[in-house]
């Protein structure tokens, strides 16, 4: 039996179920023979006990002492056992105690599993650590004394005896819904979500849950095959409810027959042996079905860069915030982001003072690690909860924001005033949804659309951007687009409400430079026809040079040098920014061929 070796590891390696509807996933469990003779024996079991009136007329507790041992035949077709109750009947009914009492025992550890699962993943905090400790704590406790102690207290139950094991498992499934919440919490089209304005409640119901569903169901089926070995094994030492039929007490009437007659073993054995086998079976068919055989799908997360700098050590003064002339859409001042390390602190943004005006577009440009990015998940409040953030301001429109990723100031400004165009297109569309589902909730959410007039403007939108057929991209999943029309439709998410301010974190990185080109040119566009404030985080010059007002140039989280695009470009100031510019193969002479001389290659050319 293949289990879930460690929470949100399938082997060891990540996992996340693509997407697929229930008529897909049961058409590849029936072509699967392993599955398909699994399922028909799980179904052949449940029918058959659910049926137990119709297929016998005998009483599973009626007994007979007359006809005891009675031979298989007759009106008793698999014989009497040692007090003359009827095997048949018996095997039929006591199916009903045992499934019942199994899917009692997976019921109570998946409704208290996954929902304490959801919330410590997502949330964190002091939740996550009492729900880890307590967890740890009911798994350290050995089962068969827990229940051997509630039994003798509360008399001997099946039901209650498989509860209090359902309760036992809980922690298990716990930390599989904790693990899986927590790799996946951090996606960017998680990110996207939370961006768009959606509730955090939303966001796991809508996200969260899609990825954690499937591998639930792979361990549900695991422990019900457990459960009809536990349940069976407290009916056999007879801790269960007495006069019940079932297939433990059947072996315990077995075993005091076995040398009269040994057959009465065959029957609860083999009905015990088919389910559980069949119960393991189908959760690898499960687990094949649902991940395809892989680890699943890689995940690109945000990273915070270090910045080479402890705390306390000497540093130029941050470059002062640009005199303020009232029109100022966004102003941030001495932003500082900062993470804890083992002997204090790292710092990848410090002292960062910036202002965006409507209808204006400032660069925030730097080399990898240089903090640009920090800085505007700061002011969408998308950084890790390990991050700290403080700011002397942090302001939009006039609204303080303050420093709390789960404000609700900032949570009822994302998506609605301020959109974000992310860096990698198809990390931040959820698989598990289509195209037309992502542009229309955050407009029925924030516009208070209808479900049909939120489908006439994203498809207006989709149109908009640039998408020749925007019927077949609307009812397309994203894995079915390419990237320059994932990032077309995410542009379109983004200005879907109307937003006054627009975040775009290296927006065209992962296109081509035609692709490039021609998204650049719908972002000014669109920027320009709505007067929208952008904030375009990058590291390319070309990209500043194409779509900027204004740049701030940004070196081991501080910005070095702020000015009008086109004053920096003519006049850089700084060394740091002169150097990127030098960096640049603008204006150098072309590398000639090698084993050629300059006269041969001009030849040439």
């Amino acid at each position: 039996m293949t289990l879930l070796s460690e929470p949100g590891t399938l082997g060891g390696e990540p996992v996340t179920a693509a997407p697929a509807s229930r008529h897909r996933l049961l058409r590849r469990l029936l072509k699967d023979p392993v599955a398909a003779v699994s399922l028909a024996i799980l179904g052949l079991v449940v029918l058959a006990s659910a049926a137990a009136p119709l297929l016998t007329a005998h009483d599973p507790a009626g007994s007979n002492v007359a006809h005891a041992l009675a031979p298989a035949g007759g009106a008793h077709p698999l014989g009497t056992d040692g007090v003359g109750r009827d095997v048949l009947a018996r095997l039929l009914y006591g199916g009903r105690t045992s499934l019942l009492g199994t899917a009692l025992a997976t019921a109570v550890a998946v409704l208290l599993g996954v929902p304490l699962g959801l919330v410590a993943g997502y949330f964190r905090g002091w939740f996550d650590g009492v729900a880890s400790w307590s967890a740890n704590l009911v798994m350290s406790v050995p089962a068969i004394i827990l229940l051997l102690v509630v039994l003798g207290s509360v008399g001997q139950n099946t039901y209650v005896a498989m509860a209090v094991f359902g309760l036992l498992m809980a922690p298990g499934v716990f930390r599989l819904v904790r693990g899986l919440v927590n790799a996946v919490r951090e996606e960017l089209y998680v990110d996207a979500a939370r961006v768009s304005g959606l509730s955090d409640g939303r966001i796991i119901r809508r996200h969260i849950l899609r990825v954690v569903q499937a591998p639930v169901i792979i361990q549900a089926v695991q422990i019900l095959g457990i459960g009809i070995l536990i349940q069976s094994g407290l009916e056999f030492l007879g801790l269960g409810s007495s006069g019940k039929a079932s297939w433990g007490s059947m072996l315990n009437d077995a075993f005091g027959n076995i040398y009269t007659k040994p057959v009465l073993l065959l029957w609860p054995g083999l009905a015990i042996g088919l389910t559980v086998a069949a119960s393991g079976l189908l959760g690898n068919a499960l687990t094949d079905a649902l991940f395809g055989g892989a680890a699943g799908r890689s995940r690109k997360r945000r990273s915070a860069t270090p910045v080479k700098r402890s705390v306390g050590e000497d540093r130029p003064s941050s470059l002062p915030l640009p005199r303020l002339s009232g029109d100022e859409l966004l102003v941030v001042e001495d932003l500082k982001v900062t993470y804890p390390k083992d002997d204090g602190e790292t710092i990848v943004v410090d002292g960062v003072g910036l202002t965006v005006r409507r209808g204006e577009v400032l660069g925030l440009v730097g080399e990898s690690g240089s903090g640009k990015s920090q800085t505007a998940f700061a002011v969408l409040g998308l950084l890790p909860a390990e991050a700290r953030t403080t700011a002397r301001r942090l302001v939009f429109d006039g609204t303080e924001l303050g420093t709390s990723d789960r404000g609700r100031t900032r949570q009822a400004l994302r998506g609605r005033r301020i959109g974000y165009v992310p860096q990698e297109p198809m990390s931040n569309l959820d698989p598990s949804f289509r195209i037309g589902s992502q542009l229309a909730e955050p407009m029925r959410r924030h516009l208070g659309l209808s479900r049909s007039e939120a489908k006439e403007k994203a498809l207006a939108l989709l149109e908009r951007v640039g998408i020749a057929d925007p019927a077949r991209v609307y009812t397309s999943y994203p894995h079915q687009i390419s990237g320059g029309m994932a990032q077309r439709v995410l542009i379109a998410a983004a200005v879907s409400c109307d937003p006054d301010l627009l975040v775009a974190d290296e927006p065209t990185t992962a296109l081509d430079v035609t692709v490039q080109a021609e998204v650049l040119d719908l972002m000014r566009s669109l920027q320009q026809e709505r007067r929208m404030g952008m904030i375009l985080v990058t590291h390319d010059f070309g990209v500043v040079a194409d779509i900027c007002d204004r740049v701030a140039v940004m070196q081991n989280g501080r910005i070095v040098e702020a000015a009008p695009a086109r004053d920096l470009f003519a006049a850089p100031t700084h060394p740091y920014t002169r150097m990127l510019l030098d960096s640049t193969l603008e204006d150098s002479e072309p590398r000639r061929l090698l084993g050629t001389t300059g006269t041969e290659q001009g030849a040439d050319a």
